[in-house]
């Protein structure tokens, strides 16, 4: 493969879970159907409930995006690796990454229009406007011709600054600034640099090693419910409570399957070539049928609770995908065998484990729930593989690739760029109308999610990027 060769398939898969997620917290709450939102807080109060089992596809949106998160480690960190870097050094880049994102994480919560007034008022979308600007000093080299010391005094100033305005404002109902009111996704994501990013670099090149970490981890999560014991200190201590908490590592099942992905990827990449099968055309097509066929039908039988009948289906289309991939041959058909292999483990390893904790859920959290998940995020980069990598249909997917490339700006992008501009507008009383009709409702999603992808891809084209 040419070496400017890159896995859009994995910038697909990261824009369809940001964009996803953008979709899932702006359509109108309360009048669609139960399945267009988490399964555990259905409408029309929204409240949470543990009791109700099942997944929708809103419940795919964080663990896609873990799972690319992941995957990437193999290109940012292995690459390193690979060139010399030594691991002292990557460890601490892994620290500040992960102090970067929790201050990203509180940042933007204190920065969000709803936090600042109640109702939103000109001052607190023209904050947010101003918080989102001053976000690219920080986590972007600008383009100006500095030494390097003036970079890192710009980047600092600009975290410095960052900071003194949070402590600074004013917030809604008498809040006050506290480290502890942050963006749970985002220090979950913090979280993950760190644990998944170390992980990583002291396996690295152990692959099975990395995996075997889970079991141990496992081990805390089973054995942390016996009161005096060691297992229990160890997961109940947190010496920062807003920045880490052992729980949040359970996401470590959904990271580290992400690695091996990654693995397979690269390791598709370094190919000499790039065959194609012409002998074998009918194979993507049946993949790209199978990978919707298995995301699709368990996201509706786990849904629905047709467990027996969930089970069979999944089965009975994972055999015919090992048929048709057994006798595969060039690059393209070695690389699908092994994500069809490993998502098909991982799928049918969440099925067998769904009666354990009572069915599988997002929250509170299930192992059913990682496996499953991780192994439909297989099945999803191998439909992304197909449709941007091995078809030219990367133009019909570029709005996904180019906001996966820039993950940052489209997750804040509605938050802080769209919704202060249409406020500033007066259109926000507008869509506040959309939301007493279930088409509308969903319909005013659809916008908001693509003007922020608009937001994402914008800045991509004149290649602006935030980066930890």
């Amino acid at each position: 493969m040419c070496a400017d060769k890159r896995a859009y398939s994995l910038d697909a898969l990261r824009g369809y879970a940001i964009l996803t997620m953008i979709l899932s917290a702006t359509i109108a709450f309360g009048i669609l159907p139960g399945w267009m939102y988490h399964a555990q807080v259905p409408p029309p109060d929204h409240h949470f409930d543990p009791t109700v089992y099942g997944i929708t596809w809103v419940d795919l949106v964080f663990p896609f995006f873990l799972f690319a998160m992941g995957a990437a480690f193999p290109f940012s960190i292995g690459k390193k690796l690979a060139g010399g870097v030594s691991r002292v050094c990557l460890l601490k880049a892994a620290l500040l990454r992960g102090g970067q994102l929790t201050f990203f994480a509180i940042y933007i919560q204190h920065l969000y229009p709803w936090t600042l007034s109640s109702p939103q008022d000109s001052r607190a979308w023209l904050i947010s406007l101003g918080g989102f600007v001053l976000l690219f000093p920080m986590f972007m080299r600008l383009p100006f011709k500095l030494p390097e010391w003036g970079h890192r005094a710009v980047k600092a100033g600009a975290f410095l600054v960052g900071a003194l305005i949070l402590v600074n404002l004013s917030y809604a109902g008498g809040r006050e600034f506290s480290f502890g009111y942050s963006n749970i996704i985002v220090l979950v994501l913090a979280n993950m640099a760190v644990f998944g990013s170390c992980i990583y670099i002291l396996t690295f090149g152990k692959p099975w090693v990395c995996v075997g970490v889970l079991p141990f981890v496992m081990a805390v999560f089973l054995g942390s419910t016996t009161e005096g014991s060691w297992v229990k200190v160890l997961f109940d201590y947190t010496p920062v409570p807003w920045m880490y908490h052992f729980n949040y590592l359970k996401y470590l099942f959904i990271v580290i399957p992400g690695i091996v992905a990654g693995e397979y990827l690269q390791e598709w990449m370094r190919q000499a070539s790039s065959s194609k099968d012409n002998r074998r055309k009918c194979v993507p097509v049946c993949l790209i049928i199978l990978t919707l066929g298995l995301i699709v039908g368990n996201l509706c039988g786990l849904y629905a609770r047709w467990l027996l009948v969930n089970l069979c289906v999944t089965v009975l289309l994972l055999i015919f995908g090992l048929l048709l991939l057994r006798k595969g041959a060039g690059d393209y058909e070695r690389l699908w065998k092994k994500l069809f292999y490993t998502g098909g483990y991982l799928l049918l390893l969440g099925l067998f484990f769904e009666a354990f904790e009572g069915g599988i859920r997002k929250d509170h959290s299930t192992y059913s729930y990682y496996f499953v998940t991780s192994g439909l995020a297989f099945m999803a980069l191998l439909f992304f593989n197909i449709m941007c990598d091995y078809y030219p249909y990367r133009k019909a997917l570029k709005f996904l690739i180019m906001a996966g490339q820039n993950p940052m700006i489209a997750y804040v992008a509605t938050s802080l760029v769209v919704m202060p501009l249409l406020g500033l507008l007066g259109m926000t009383p507008y869509l506040e109308l959309l939301d007493n009709n279930a088409w509308l409702g969903f319909l005013k999603g659809i916008v908001l999610t693509m003007l922020s992808a608009g937001v994402a891809v914008l800045f991509t084209r004149i290649r602006w990027f935030w980066r930890t």
